[in-house]
């Protein structure tokens, strides 16, 4: 059976996957620092709900990247975490 990185090497050959994917790149990315900073913190998803005074499935909604959270929610996250948020602006790369 095929791993996931393999699979999704496979799937990027198709014009219409790659541009879904691409799509949501960001939403991936927001996903994988939120999964970053709970793990670097040493939490699982239920320890991180109770810091928040929410769910688990509230984290796990978020760590999916199904739902786009608040900057007042992402703050939180960041204090719960013991990081600090930064949001920036960078410039896009041309596409080759």
């Amino acid at each position: 059976m095929s791993n996931v990185r393999e699979l999704h090497e496979k799937w990027r050959r198709d014009p219409e996957y790659r541009e879904a994917y691409d799509e949501l790149g960001p939403e991936f990315e927001l996903a994988r620092v939120l999964i970053e900073a709970r793990t670097n913190a040493g939490l699982t998803q239920a320890q991180l709900a109770k810091r928040m005074e929410t769910t688990q499935s509230v984290v796990a909604r978020l760590e999916s990247g199904r739902v786009r959270p608040s900057t007042r929610t992402l703050e939180k996250i960041a204090r719960c975490t013991g990081t600090r948020l930064r949001i920036s602006f960078e410039p896009v790369r041309a596409s080759a």
